[in-house]
């Protein structure tokens, strides 16, 4: 029965990764290149990527059609979340689309400005769960360990804009009694490192780091959280690979938003990063007018996985101060999760997953496949919207309230 249930810069493009013919964000058109005199070498530099990053309206007025509001925005986003954007990353934006969905996550609007009455300056309540500074201890057996306070680009929609891009987030000394709190709590088994990214540390910081918890035998895993593969490629290097590898079972969470980030470099980096044993996951955020379409997020989910990427997260947005404007229903992210259950293959799907405000810790939201009971059996509806039957058997094949159960 039937139940009703982007504009690239004058140099080679970057390729989105799909089973069809890629199609770029935005028209082409004729723009002046801030990095024309620039060699194929400092291109792929990660360190010469950092140097030249957009920060200033002046820069993207050479790339982009930017409004005067846009303008007014980064010029007072300094006060908040700087602006920071790699050349990489800028190539990949429409210059006339201010609704491009990879110009949306870097550039600052004036909506940053509006004043929600669910906005929180810390919505996570991570400095409430932080025992010293630089961790968040929530969960009994694991813990956060924020270790850079830089990132490649600032993401607008970040939940740690309250921190991060400061020098003061991270200094020799929260790193120092964060390992300390590591090594004395003993129940830890699990670390993330986190910032800020990680991955824009220099080989040797990075390696003190691992070189101590992995000196900590209770410290079985440890994962990093990184968007560097999206939004700075080009920091994915041999020499970093090769040190990583020293320190297996390593975990890498990147962060991918929408199918046009999955471009050649990004495959490149996550193809050096698998071939060296790491497993991959991705944790995107759902966000409004970037990703938060069945069909786009299909998409994304399967160009990540034709990179080795496995999906691991889609997040609700957190509800961080100055973000509303990408806030979404959580009908929407069960919407899309329910079209992406059934429909395509099962390592596409993620789970949905909601960080409570206040500190309450992340918990799966996911589409109810359960309609009720009639008798013994379970009324359980298929991804088509179809009605099935399930008896509700015990072990020894009775019924449940049947006998007893021994």
């Amino acid at each position: 029965m039937n139940m009703p249930g982007s504009t690239v810069l004058p140099r080679e493009p970057s390729k989105t990764i799909r089973h069809a013919e890629p199609k770029p964000i935005g028209e082409e058109e004729s723009q002046l290149n801030p990095w024309k005199d620039a060699s194929e070498e400092e291109w792929s530099d990660w360190r010469w990527q950092l140097r030249n990053r957009i920060t200033k309206a002046e820069q993207l007025k050479l790339l982009l059609n930017l409004s005067r509001a846009e303008v007014e925005a980064i010029e007072v986003s300094k006060g908040r979340l700087a602006t920071a954007i790699t050349p990489y990353f800028a190539k990949l934006m429409s210059r006339s689309d201010s609704n491009c969905p990879i110009r949306r996550q870097a550039i600052p609007t004036m909506e940053e400005f509006h004043v929600s009455p669910h906005d929180l300056l810390d919505p996570c309540a991570e400095d409430e769960n932080s025992p010293v500074r630089g961790v968040v201890h929530r969960y009994p057996d694991r813990v956060l360990f924020l270790v850079s306070s830089r990132c490649a680009m600032y993401c607008r929609f970040c939940n740690r804009k309250r921190k991060v891009g400061r020098a003061s987030m991270v200094t020799r000394e929260t790193i120092r009694e964060g390992l300390s709190y590591i090594r004395n709590a003993r129940k830890v088994r699990d670390v993330l490192l986190s910032g800020g990214d990680p991955l824009l540390l220099q080989d040797g910081e990075l390696h003190h780091i691992l070189t101590e918890l992995r000196s900590m035998s209770h410290v079985e895993i440890i994962r990093i959280g990184t968007r560097v593969p999206c939004t700075l490629p080009q920091r994915i290097t041999p020499q970093l690979t090769k040190m990583l590898k020293a320190f297996h079972p390593l975990y890498i969470n990147t962060h991918f938003n929408h199918p046009s980030e999955v471009t050649k470099e990004a495959a490149l980096a996550c193809s050096m990063l698998a071939d060296a044993g790491f497993p991959l996951g991705c944790q995107t955020v759902l966000l409004k007018g970037v990703n938060d379409d069945p069909g786009v997020m299909k998409e994304l989910m399967h160009n990540l996985l034709s990179i080795r990427v496995r999906p691991y997260y889609l997040f609700q947005a957190d509800l961080a101060k100055g973000t509303s404007h990408f806030w979404t229903p959580l009908s929407r992210g069960i919407e899309i999760i329910e079209k992406l259950q059934g429909h395509t293959s099962g390592l596409c799907v993620p789970r949905y997953m909601i960080d409570i405000p206040g500190g309450g810790g992340k918990i799966p939201l996911v589409p109810d496949y359960v309609m009720g009971s009639r008798g013994h059996e379970l009324l359980l509806r298929n991804y088509k919207g179809e009605e099935y039957r399930y008896p509700m058997v015990s072990r020894g094949g009775r019924r449940d309230g049947e006998g007893n159960d021994y």
